[in-house]
């Protein structure tokens, strides 16, 4: 049987079957939770290990930088190396850094941990383009966009997931968790991911040094870059700070937190919704509105006491599925570009919303520290609003 599966996986795939977008689907949102358990449990983290608030900040930080590194130099291997020998390397690597967190006890040890955490996930990005090679050109909006709502549950889950668990059996019992899945995961993607030899023919470095070329010849890709960046700087401010509002602010218990954190979960709708008007054109309008109801999606905040806890709740599905919308669109034409080169396309894109999303994180402490959660609105509709303006003034 086993080895019928791997002849399967071994065998050239035209376009994927429901089945395997399913799968894929699922994989990406499982790799890339990897990177939020620690979000909602940090306050627990730093008690038992002995760090400071400050310093216990920097976890969300240092993962997304980790994730950002991983997408910059590991990602346009994938139009270079064999994409199903990618994902395993960076599966194992995954694996060891999960059960590394889970039984560390030194501050520096952890935090050195999350950023390889980070690292070792972005084999999500290396199945997106291969999903995205795999799909016809008709349905290729609507494959990715499917695939990204399993990334965005991953992201979205990842916290109610990790505070449950938490509560019940330890912050150490989230990454012995994350482990096992990985564990799993790795097995199954031996056995079913089909291969592909990438075409392009280059060294290491060249590959790195042609990236540069891409951003500078190719408009497009630095537009959605920026749109996207700005969008998911806000997400990430939202979602690294919201914990903190409910805890002090409505003395929420961890458990609480992770109810409130599966209302963003309804904004993966967005994700094949989103395909669908991409491979139809609409995607210059469905930008206009992703970004500008992302902006207004803070209205409620900046009106805090009418509307407490329902006012975060608007906007956090609101502003999840205006984000999933445009990074779904921006998948969508950046892939459209060049097929020899959608690596090291996808690795710009997504390089450039992770340094967006943590400059979003690691302001968000400081943010509700000096001003509150006004600081916290205003900051989180100010990043699309920028992204709106570069939009409709892009020549």
């Amino acid at each position: 049987m086993m080895t019928q599966v791997q002849v399967l996986a071994s065998a050239p795939v035209a376009g994927l079957s429901r089945g395997m977008v399913i799968f894929f689907a699922f994989c990406c949102g499982a790799i890339v939770a990897n990177i939020y358990y620690a979000q909602p449990i940090i306050e627990l983290i730093a008690s038992d290990i002995g760090m400071s608030s400050a310093v216990a900040s920097l976890i969300v930080s240092l993962t997304q930088i980790g994730y950002a590194l991983g997408l910059f130099f590991l990602v346009p291997l994938t139009d270079l190396v064999e994409s199903r020998r990618l994902m395993m390397f960076t599966a194992v690597v995954s694996i060891a850094s999960l059960t590394a967190a889970a039984m560390v006890h030194q501050v520096n040890v952890f935090l050195a941990v999350s950023l390889l955490i980070g690292f070792s996930s972005v084999s999500v990005q290396i199945l997106i383009p291969l999903a995205a090679h795999l799909a016809p050109e008709a349905t290729r909006g609507r494959t990715v966009g499917s695939i990204m709502g399993g990334l965005l549950l991953g992201i979205l889950l990842a916290r109610p997931l990790s505070s449950v668990i938490a509560d019940h059996f330890g912050w150490r019992a989230v990454f012995v968790m994350a482990a096992l899945v990985m564990t799993g995961m790795t097995l199954l993607f031996w056995m079913i991911i089909p291969t592909r030899q990438p075409d392009h023919k280059a060294t290491y470095a060249g590959l790195l040094r042609s990236l540069l070329t891409l951003v500078k010849t190719m408009p497009v890709l630095r537009q959605r870059a920026v749109y996207q960046a700005g969008m998911f700087a806000s997400f990430s401010l939202f979602w690294t700070s919201v914990p903190l509002e409910l805890a002090r602010h409505y003395h929420y218990s961890q458990t609480q937190i992770a109810l409130f954190a599966l209302v963003g979960a309804i904004g993966a709708v967005a994700a094949p919704i989103s395909g669908r008007l991409a491979d139809a054109g609409h995607t210059r309008i469905a930008s206009l509105f992703a970004m500008s109801f992302a902006t207004l999606s803070f209205l409620p905040n900046l009106i805090h006491q009418p509307f407490g806890v329902l006012g975060l709740v608007v906007t956090g599905i609101l502003l999840d599925f205006c984000v999933q919308m445009n990074m779904v669109l921006g998948q969508r034409e950046i892939y459209a570009l060049d097929a020899a080169s959608r690596g090291r396309l996808n690795a710009i894109y997504m390089t450039s919303i992770f340094v967006g999303g943590a400059i979003g994180s690691s302001i968000a402490g400081l943010l509700y520290a000096n001003g509150g959660w006004e600081w916290i609105a205003t900051a989180g509709a100010t990043f699309p609003l920028l992204a709106l303006i570069r939009f409709l003034t892009k020549k």
